[in-house]
């Protein structure tokens, strides 16, 4: 058995555990051991029962005296109840959902247990404790004879997967890998930055001797994981900087007259921008920036700007969108910003339907799918739009010179290249397009830095002229007729409205109710129901549809051209609307459980809103007391700012709960060091040194492996 060993080959676990730990993402043994701690309980000092008092932390122990589990029938989940008693006197303690409990601890049973005091109607108890039950093996040594260290790991944990169970699998599997867990930094790195080695480190993580010692051995593994990461960008960095790229001299008179077409006033910052594109474009290497802007912001202009330059240097031009929606979307603003050039742009989807293109000499034309392609080889066609279909095979380009994508922020050197191997002049070392990646997900510093260390930045903080601020609202569910009653003065005053809801399909479909946790999606509003309750008994005499990701396509489409033209009065949505909806009479947006999305993801959705010089609204329902649900919806009301809000959840919220965390694929460590600038640049020069001298990792072979492991594991798009 090794590191990379399936966890089902692991003693012990069979095909059930495995499906629950894979819940966790564990699917291999170097997974369960990078399943790190989220806190420790203090096992070292013991309160006898008779002194606890309410709402303190505590370690007691002590002998059950009787546990049984019952069904709470408010609750709809099992309750199982104990009594524990030491010499002094007993307690209650009650745990929520835990059945299996009654199949571990039994009357007679010798305990330890940590937990919170809590206040009842039946006195004193201790609230969902932590527990350990004494033996003469194992873990759990006898106290009496015992050197235990009086810290205890608890993990994140899954249904039937406690983190009990988690230190007995983990700790003779790292006693057993203690050997084989090897130093992969270079000792120069270990010594300047006074680090834990990585055997000493793993072990401290999960079992520590002190919390000194714990918070040392985290240290370690988040500088690891931000040194890798650093690593990696830098590599991709040099990389870039060694590739040929057309270089693509700035043709002024087109930009300025395109500038002059425009109905409206660039910001200062979108021709900030444009400029830096501009002059990238003049490289004979290839350009790699990230146009990071607000919301409605005109990043779509800015990109224009780069794509009339290229197409005027007689080299061809791909947009790609992650949606089909917001391809049509750009397809429709691109063709209507340069009706007035000689070019001829085309749209190409993943349908096999005709797809249409526009000829920019007064006609339009549609054309099949095979006709499209063979235009683009031949050269025919300046800027071609579409989905990620455009990366296919079967899509050839005579002579790419640009790749615009937007809304996905990772884009290599390898899928360029192979945009360019699909062209019609095949040569070994043909220059690679220039990248332009655009994003509205407003990204905090650190993060920006770090993960995107291999792109330059442009910003558009700015947005255009008469936007007025969107008043945004916190309301408690029982406030909802207040909202549709709003609605309704909105839509006669000829506005729209969204409403957004976190699930699909109704509560009563998603599974079997004995499956169902209380505080599961089941009771968060599902965009079906909603769609007929507000049809049926709200707004009978509007016109409410609905928009989710499971739609056919051309459904979408429909929807969404009835909703663009005010024919639909209220939409009903999931956040499929998150990103490229642009519909300017829109001035209110509605969001169901607004404590389900996160801070970016709000912001993104008000965002929808407030497109034109109407004054617009955001109401975000929820019932949620938590405190960090509430400082997080605060933050949405105060902010304007959509980079101050990305840095406020990162603040906020656990690096395991930030907003787009799956989206920039980092692990928690890296996530929550991020918070650190200081230890960010550290780890940027470290890397940076160890390049300059070693670029291949030659003298680090270690240090290699892991770096390639290591990007199969995160994924940074």
């Amino acid at each position: 058995m090794d590191l990379s060993t399936p966890i089902e080959k692991v003693p012990r676990i069979g095909k059930v555990l495995e499906k629950r730990l894979k819940k966790l993402g564990i699917k291999t043994v170097r997974d369960l051991l990078y399943h790190l701690p989220l806190r420790y309980e203090d096992f070292s000092n013991f309160v006898p029962l008779a002194q606890l008092r309410p709402q303190t932390n505590v370690s007691i122990r002590g002998k059950i005296l009787d546990i049984k589990s019952r069904l709470a029938w408010r609750k709809r989940m099992t309750l199982t109840q104990a009594v524990v008693g030491d010499q002094t006197g007993a307690i209650r303690v009650v745990w929520f959902a835990k059945p299996y409990i009654t199949d571990i601890l039994e009357a007679g049973s010798e305990v330890i247990m940590a937990g919170r005091v809590s206040q009842g109607k039946k006195g004193l108890y201790l609230n969902n404790p932590t527990y350990e039950k004494i033996t003469e093996s194992g873990f759990s040594i006898s106290l009496q004879k015992s050197k235990i260290a009086g810290l205890m790991p608890v993990y994140p944990e899954t249904e039937r997967l406690s983190s009990r169970w988690l230190r007995s699998i983990i700790r003779p599997i790292l006693a057993n890998f203690k050997n084989q867990a090897q130093e992969f930094l270079p000792e120069k790195i270990l010594k300047e930055f006074n680090l834990l080695s990585f055997p000493r480190a793993i072990w401290q993580i999960h079992f520590p001797d002190s919390l000194a010692l714990a918070q040392r051995a985290k240290v370690r593994l988040s500088f690891e994981e931000l040194f890798l990461i650093e690593l990696f960008v830098l590599k991709e960095r040099i990389k870039i900087l060694q590739t040929k790229a057309h270089p693509i001299p700035i043709d002024l008179p087109s930009i300025k007259k395109l500038v002059k077409s425009l109905p409206f006033t660039l910001t200062n910052a979108q021709k900030k921008s444009a400029w830096q594109i501009l002059k990238d474009l003049e490289k004979s290497h290839p350009m790699n920036r990230l146009l990071e802007g607000e919301v409605g912001s005109g990043k779509t202009v800015v990109a224009t700007l780069a794509a009339l330059n290229t197409a005027k240097a007689e080299l061809q031009v791909a947009l790609m969108a992650p949606t089909e929606i917001l391809a049509k979307q750009h397809f429709r603003e691109v063709a209507k910003l340069l009706f007035d050039f000689k070019l001829t742009i085309a749209l190409l989807t993943g349908q096999d339907d005709k797809i249409m293109a526009k000829k920019l000499k007064g006609e339009v034309l549609e054309a099949s799918r095979q006709k499209i392609l063979a235009k683009c080889l031949d050269g025919q066609i300046d800027i071609l739009i579409g989905t990620h279909a455009l990366i296919q095979k079967s899509v050839r380009f005579k002579n790419l010179g640009l790749v615009i994508i937007d809304e996905q922020h990772r884009f290599g050197i390898e899928q360029r290249a192979q945009l360019t191997q699909n062209s019609k002049r095949k040569t070994q070392n043909a220059p690679v397009p220039h990248l332009l990646t655009m994003t509205a997900t407003p990204i905090p510093r650190s993060l920006a830095l770090t993960v995107y260390g291999d792109l330059d930045l442009s910003v558009i903080n700015e947005l255009p002229r008469g936007r007025k601020k969107i008043l945004t609202e916190i309301v408690l569910p029982s406030e909802r007729p207040r909202v549709y009653d709003f609605i309704r003065n909105q839509v006669e005053l000829e506005r729209q409205a969204f409403v957004i809801c976190p699930r699909i399909e109704p509560a009563s479909s998603a599974g079997s109710p004995k499956r169902r946790q209380p505080t599961s999606w089941t009771d968060v509003k599902a965009v079906e129901e909603e769609k007929e309750k507000l049809a049926k008994e709200i707004f009978p005499d509007l016109r409410v549809e609905m928009l989710h990701g499971k739609m056919k396509p051309k459904e979408k489409e429909k929807i969404m051209k009835d909703f663009k033209n005010n024919k639909i009065k209220v939409l009903v949505a999931t956040s499929v609307v998150e990103v490229g909806i642009d519909i300017p009479n829109a001035s209110v947006m509605v969001i169901e459980g607004a404590e389900r999305f996160g801070l970016a993801q709000l912001h993104q959705l008000r965002g929808r809103v407030g497109r034109a010089e109407h004054q617009s609204y955001c109401f975000l329902l929820t019932d949620s007391p938590a405190r960090k649900t509430q400082q997080r919806l605060k933050a949405m009301v105060k902010a304007e700012d959509g980079f101050e809000l990305a840095q406020k959840d990162l603040e906020i919220r656990g690096p395991g709960e930030f907003s787009g965390k799956k989206q920039w694929g980092l692990p928690d460590l890296a996530m929550e060091s991020l918070k650190d600038l200081v230890l960010v640049a550290k780890c940027k020069t470290a890397a940076k040194e160890i390049l300059e001298q070693d670029f291949s990792l030659k003298k680090y072979p270690l240090l290699k492996e892991r770096l390639e492991r290591f990007k199969e594991k995160i994924h940074l798009e």
